[in-house]
């Protein structure tokens, strides 16, 4: 391996080559000198604008030999390929957990030491490995520099990409055991699991009302708070989750983005076509507990409902 003489003097990355460095110092100054000669992005290196390229050609000359899905990078090949052959060729020296990518491995090592010698002279925060404090700069400069060659959106760290490109692959390398439902992510298996085990581990401190994501107990207490962080920058209305925002915000706009392939009727939202397709599938999965007549829609069930007057207390 060749010493890495040549270093960076504002995040510390060493390389071997003093080409490297100074191609490296682009990402710090923002110089992008290639341009995609298509649309116009711009790029550090010419070796990036190679790679983006493919968009335009749909050039993807790196096949798996096992499933033959086609890849624009070795890496992303060489990622995928992980999935069939279950490697995990790095180990911890401390607990021998296996991984199967160097980078997880060290996010992992970090759990065995709480030596942080490597400190944002910015924020403060410390960090056990100069690499991760590298990282974490990106956060104060908003450095992307790493990007996805089929949609073009820009990540901090190459993990990220790696996650986000399972999207356009529709790779699921992780089964529920339980459903077998597949997902691209182990986090969100886990999140997934939750509904199988009905483990709720975020508890509201004012009613004690229990939850299973961290994100819906954080809307939650804003009933309570009557906090509405969201605003609506046409009539400056305020909502507490985004969500309503954003289901708000299409009463400005006749726009109408999803048509019934049956019908041709257009809603401005995916939900509203899904309870739309009901009329055309029968499909009504809301049932009422006192009587069983079902429903298309949830709102009917409620207003149905309220002709049993007390029955249901008397159940």
């Amino acid at each position: 391996m060749k010493e890495k003489q040549f270093s960076c003097d504002l995040c510390g990355k060493g390389f071997s080559r003093k080409g490297n460095l100074a191609m490296h110092y682009r990402i710090h100054a923002g110089e992008k000198p290639f341009s995609c000669s298509v649309c116009n992005k711009k790029f550090s290196q010419k070796s990036q604008l190679n790679v983006h390229n493919r968009i335009h050609t749909n050039d993807r000359p790196y096949s798996c030999d096992v499933c033959h899905k086609n890849f624009s990078q070795k890496s992303h090949l060489d990622a995928h390929f992980q999935i069939h052959t279950n490697e995990k060729p790095h180990s911890c020296n401390v607990c021998h957990k296996k991984f199967s990518c160097r980078a997880n491995l060290n996010q992992h090592f970090q759990t065995h030491t709480n030596k942080k010698s490597f400190i944002c002279d910015l924020c403060g925060k410390g960090f056990s490995r100069k690499e991760s404090l590298t990282t974490h700069y990106r956060i104060h400069t908003d450095e992307k520099p790493f990007s996805c060659d089929v949609c073009n959106k820009d990540f901090s760290q190459k993990s990220l990409l790696n996650l986000h490109y399972r999207i356009h692959t529709n790779d699921k390398p992780f089964s529920c055991d339980v459903c077998q439902k597949k997902f691209s992510q182990k986090s969100h298996l886990n999140v997934h699991f939750r509904t199988h085990t009905n483990v709720k581990p975020y508890s509201c401190d004012v009613c004690h009302k229990d939850f299973s994501l961290r994100g819906n107990l954080n809307r939650h207490i804003r009933t309570h708070t009557g906090e509405k962080p969201y605003s609506c920058n046409v009539c400056h209305k305020y909502f507490s989750c985004r969500g309503d925002l954003k289901r708000h915000f299409q009463t400005h706009s006749n726009e109408k983005l999803f048509s019934c392939e049956v019908c041709g009727k257009k809603v401005s939202q995916r939900v509203n076509l899904k309870k739309h397709y009901r009329i055309h599938t029968n499909e009504k999965p809301y049932s009422c507990d006192i009587c069983n007549k079902d429903f298309v829609h949830k709102s009917s069930l409620n207003r149905h409902f309220q002709t049993h007057g007390n029955e249901k207390y008397s159940l």
